[in-house]
């Protein structure tokens, strides 16, 4: 059985129109400390959600090494960095603001169902809540939405729900296993972040 991995590239940027708005590399934070030792996304997390994030590496080598065997190669080679897993740079901190993002799906559970889809860009927004950073896709069928924890110098963790359709307010994290969604938030360039969800 093979193993999917979702990446949400995140590019800040105006999205109206043909607009771009080009903005200095984000300065180190306070997010770049070492968290407190009792970690509040562990303290969050299910279980399950802990193994995913524990396994994240040899899922993703097993949803590149699917997706490569079906004929998917090229594809993932223009991604460049985004589909590279060992990649992250200091300071994944995501200020909070408007964000042109987009879905790639690489891999496949069982043996149906295709190794690799590209989405197109859509609208996201980072903002401040309950003393975290929260994430929330705002367009679009499947929208994940979740808080941003620390976690060391080059990743936070994403924990959130799946919000479908014309549901105007997600599930709690936590009371749907299927809607739960975990995964790593990390700095891959200059305005370039990614969510890694394994």
């Amino acid at each position: 059985m093979g193993r999917t991995i979702w990446v949400l590239a995140v590019a800040l940027g105006v999205t109206l129109g043909a607009c771009r708005s080009v903005v200095p590399p984000v300065p180190p934070s306070s997010a770049d400390t070492p968290p407190d030792a009792t970690g509040t996304w562990r303290a969050t997390a299910t279980d399950a959600d802990k193994e995913r994030i524990r396994g994240w590496y040899s899922s993703w080598q097993a949803a590149l090494a699917d997706a490569r065997a079906k004929g998917f190669g090229a594809d993932i080679d223009r991604e460049g960095v985004l589909l590279q897993p060992m990649t992250a740079l200091p300071n994944p901190h995501l200020p909070a603001g408007d964000y042109r993002c987009r879905t790639i799906k690489v891999g496949a559970q069982g043996r149906s169902g295709l190794s690799y889809v590209g989405y197109g860009w859509f609208r996201c927004r980072v903002s401040s809540e309950q003393g975290l950073s929260s994430l929330t896709k705002i367009s679009g069928s499947q929208r994940p939405v979740g808080l941003i924890f620390p976690d060391n110098l080059k990743r936070q963790i994403f924990l959130g729900t799946l919000e479908l359709g014309d549901e105007k307010m997600a599930v709690n994290y936590g009371s749907d296993r299927m809607r739960d969604m975990a995964g790593l938030v990390e700095r891959i360039g200059d305005n370039r972040w990614r969510l890694v969800l394994p």
